[in-house]
């Protein structure tokens, strides 16, 4: 009785409505709009209902984006043209993950593969957002905004649409792309005409033109030059028509940098603007043989530059250099110029300055255009390609027009456009308090540059957080925040905690899967930057399949919004790792200030899962190891590492015995496994280390991720117990590329070929073309760390391909400090390897001996460049020397394989 009436007074509160968000236009602007708005929210934690609507059938790729046509290249390069501005390659990597593995940052990419590439991020972003963000997709106009508020500023929406119905919307995004065109320069003998093409673009606007019909092109700018390439064929003529009869300049084929703008240009009245622009143009002429790298270094101060003039300078501006501007900024594709040029020389493309006169109809349905100058044409076809009105309200667009007449919006500066405070409209009080906000080509009277990706993609980003700013509504922390193993606090929910500290298990075990579990933290909250921050160190260091640059951008977005100070140190150590920026030292002041964080501590100590701090040497772990201990109180996790660095300082019996508390304590410990590998190794205790880690793997080794490693180890064993047959019994049985991809194939499978060259235990064809071929060309060529680098130079030289070291050597000669210094030198003494100039191959290889702790790693893995050097003494006759070296390594451990060597040396 007493349950049956707390239940009829307990009521269910329904959940507040979402606010919901329209974005008009769902072409590449709209698009934008909408992932920044369902990224942001998510991370955010913002429930929303966004809007999209758009009459066509995809979103993402509006008018300039679905032509399929081949011919229709980008006019940006590829490396211009991320959908995020924090994440310039992103089109890039998609791109290459999507049948387009060698294109690069300076190519130019099909118009129709960004628009696939547009929507494809718009629905990985709706995916990302799924649980916040409800999005709705209609295909409709919309025909008129009111406002339906009440006067206070709340500013609620009512949009009519095509279809009939109205969409109430809290906030309104505006991206409808540019003015239709309004041909206003036809006469009307030609714009009443069936032949006459108002609107190129629309589908199937150009109808079945006969190929014997020639056709005419008013304009000669980009859009011109796009569809003369469509229209060309044989035995027709492609007339362009503009009253400059100028056409794009080309990009160059090889581009050089942009150019720092010169100084002072800021405020400068037209006349002087105009006479200094000019000279930096003339002078990256004189000094650099091309005039766009100083018109490139512009972009940035164009928008300023554009607002500090006058409305009479805009004016002035527009009718005497726009056109020469437009040709020299707006340029063609290497590949488009080329096809134009073929089309010119062969007289199918002619092009004409002047301007439309008259126009009637011949007897045989064709057009007769009398041009200003007398000439006539006789065309199948005129089609407008003068480009978008200035104007918002052309040609009669209701939405636009109905927005001016309320007084929701007004003109921006000459009429062009209209006005905004940073994309919020202006009313025609010049107020800007309506959630009311446009982007791109609406804005172009006070922006002038704004309708190209770079500005778009710029532009969505700052609507979104002002769409969302008044949304947000302040998290209340909670008594108790979810932790780690460790118990250090996690910015996020339970859930997606308990992915992470799975992640986190299989990190400091060193099993696998550890990117699986960070990747599901992730899509349970988009927000948690150290999820994304540690999936993004996994991408750089362990080879793992991540978006690194993505992975890293959305780190460092969710720390600034929502990370603690911790979190917010950690995302900013992988940052500078990743861009090779001081990242050792902020490790180590990380781990001054957070000694508990486990992750910080596997990324710092070079064990097994990462490369480490480079130059790790005895003062510096010995500093780490202390300020740490307490925080772990005797983990076997801190254990495992503290052993790992006790056999690098060659106290072996105590880092056996601690390797062998950790394993008592975690069976799994892949860190405790790894550092009694190198105890055995290290103190030429080959046969047991040998036989226990062999089994090992077969036990509690199943489930690690870098088994190969381990299987690489009892390898050591073999070689140094001169059994060749074992070595490659192992290889093809543990470590043949069929078991072993990625970073681990340059690692361990083809470090371990070079070894068994080097002394002779493989000889014949070695199987190094399939390590290569399991590796990503940009990691096998551009590595990301110095551990990665040297590996690479290790298995380029195993394959004799002599270019591609020397690529590898211009990476190096350009990347981190370690790189520069240890490994293009490296490759350098490779290269003498390879042309079997042992001379300079023993110089540079001995030369690098001590500088080699750098690249991080242990010493076994770096001791390859030694097996490499006495190879190199051996070849060049200089037999003391090599006998010196193995009597050193000798002295260190015994080795059967030396004591041979060592002995066929001896007089």
């Amino acid at each position: 009785m007493c349950a049956t009436r707390l239940e009829s007074e307990v009521s269910v509160v329904p959940a507040p409505p979402r606010p919901t968000v329209a974005v008009v236009g769902a072409g590449a602007a709209g698009a934008l709009v909408a992932v920044q708005l369902c990224e942001t929210a998510a991370r955010r934690r913002t429930p929303l209902e966004l809007v999209l609507i758009d009459p066509a059938a995809e979103a993402g790729r509006g008018t300039a984006y679905a032509t399929e046509a081949p011919e229709h290249r980008l006019n940006v390069p590829v490396g211009g043209m991320s959908a995020y501005p924090d994440d310039p390659g992103h089109f890039r990597r998609w791109l290459c993950r999507h049948g387009e593995p060698t294109v690069t940052a300076a190519d130019f990419a099909a118009r129709y593969r960004f628009g696939s590439y547009i929507a494809d991020t718009l629905g990985r972003a709706i995916i990302t957002a799924h649980g916040t963000v409800a999005v709705r997709r209609l295909r409709a106009t919309v025909t008129r905004c009111a406002d339906a508020g009440d006067g206070d500023g709340a500013g609620r929406f009512e949009l009519a649409l095509s279809d009939g119905s109205v969409l109430p919307a809290d906030s309104v995004v505006l991206a409808t792309g540019p003015a239709p065109a309004t041909a206003a320069w036809a006469p009307p003998g030609l714009r009443d005409s069936d032949r006459f093409v108002a609107r190129p673009w629309a589908p199937g606007a150009l109808g079945a033109v006969p190929d014997s019909d020639d056709v005419l092109l008013v304009g000669s700018g980009l859009t011109a030059v796009d569809l003369a390439l469509v229209l060309d064929r044989p035995g027709r003529t492609v007339h362009a028509l503009s009253r400059s009869g100028l056409l794009p300049q080309p990009h160059a084929v090889a581009p050089l940098p942009p150019l720092p703008a010169p100084p002072g240009l800021a405020g400068l009245p037209l006349g002087r603007l105009r006479t200094a622009l000019r000279r930096h143009l003339a002078a990256a002429l004189r000094d650099h043989g091309d005039w766009r790298p100083a018109l490139d270094g512009l972009r940035p101060h164009l928008v300023s530059l554009w607002q500090g003039l006058s409305d009479d300078e805009r004016a002035e501006f527009l009718g005497r250099d726009a056109t020469l501007w437009n040709t020299h900024r707006h340029r063609m594709a290497p590949t488009t110029a080329e096809a134009v040029a073929r089309a010119r020389a062969a007289r199918r493309l002619r092009i004409h300055a002047g301007r439309v006169a008259s126009a009637h109809t011949l007897d045989d349905g064709r057009l007769a255009v009398v041009l200003d100058d007398g000439r006539e044409l006789r065309v199948g076809r005129v089609v407008d390609c003068t480009g978008p009105g200035l104007r918002a309200d052309a040609a009669g667009d209701p939405l636009w027009a109905g927005l001016l007449a309320d007084g929701l919006a007004v003109p921006g500066p000459l009429g062009i456009g209209v006005a905004t405070d940073d994309g919020r409209l202006l009313d025609a009080g010049r107020r800007a308090d309506r959630p009311l906000f446009t982007l791109g080509s609406p804005r172009r009277g006070e922006l002038w540059e704004t309708t190209a990706i770079p500005e778009i993609r710029t532009q969505a980003k700052a609507v979104a957080e002002a769409v969302l700013a008044p949304l947000a509504t302040p998290v209340r922390p909670s008594r108790r925040r979810p932790t780690d193993q460790f118990g250090l606090p996690l910015s996020t929910h339970a859930a997606a905690a308990a992915s992470y500290r799975t992640g986190l298990a299989r990190v400091v075990t060193v099993r696998g899967k550890a990117a699986e579990a960070f990747t599901r933290a992730t899509e349970l909250d988009p927000g948690f930057a150290l999820g994304h921050a540690t999936l993004a160190l996994l991408g750089h260091e362990c080879g793992a399949e991540v978006d690194v640059p993505r992975a890293l951008a959305d780190a460092q977005r969710s720390a600034a919004e929502r990370g603690d100070e911790r979190e917010r140190s950690f995302v900013d150590v992988v940052s500078r790792r990743i861009g090779g920026q001081g990242g050792d030292q902020a490790l180590i002041d990380h781990l001054e200030r957070f000694p508990a964080d486990a992750l910080a501590l596997s990324a710092a100590v070079p064990t097994i899962a990462f490369s480490g701090i480079g130059d790790l040497d005895g003062s510096l772990a010995q500093r780490l190891v202390a300020r740490t201990a307490p925080a772990f109180e005797g983990h076997w996790f801190h254990t495992s590492l503290l052993s790992f660095l006790r056999q690098e300082e060659g106290r072996f019996d105590e880092a056996g015995a601690l390797a062998r508390q950790a394993l008592a304590a975690e069976p799994a410990s892949g860190h405790a496994v790894h550092a009694l590998a190198h105890v055995h190794y290290e103190s030429g205790d080959h046969h047991a280390g040998r036989d226990w880690l062999d089994g090992w793997i077969a036990d509690q080794g199943r489930g690690a991720v870098h088994r190969a490693h381990f299987s690489w180890h009892v390898a050591l064993h073999e070689l140094a117990l001169d059994d060749p047959a074992a070595v490659r019994r192992r290889w093809f049985a543990q470590l043949a590329p069929r078991q072993v991809n990625g970073v681990r194939a340059l690692v361990d499978s083809g470090s371990l070929l070079w070894r068994a060259r080097m002394c002779h235990h493989w000889t014949g064809r070695m199987p190094v073309d399939g390590v290569l071929d399991a590796v990503a060309r940009d990691v096998l060529e551009q590595p990301a760390t110095a551990f990665t680098a040297l590996h690479s130079a290790v298995a380029l030289t195993a394959a004799g391909d002599l270019p591609a070291l020397r690529r590898l050597r211009d990476h190096a000669a350009r990347a981190d400090t370690v790189q520069r210094e240890v490994v293009a030198p490296l490759c350098r003494a490779l290269e003498a390897v390879l042309e079997e100039r042992w001379t300079a191959a023993v110089q540079g290889l001995r030369e690098l001996l001590p500088s080699l702790r750098r690249v991080g790693g242990s010493a076994a893995q770096r001791e390859i460049v030694e097996e490499t050097l006495l190879y190199a003494l051996v070849e060049a006759g200089q037999s003391d020397a090599a006998r010196h070296l193995l009597e050193e390594r000798l002295d260190r451990r015994s080795s059967p394989l030396d004591s041979r060597r060592l002995a066929a040396l001896r007089p």
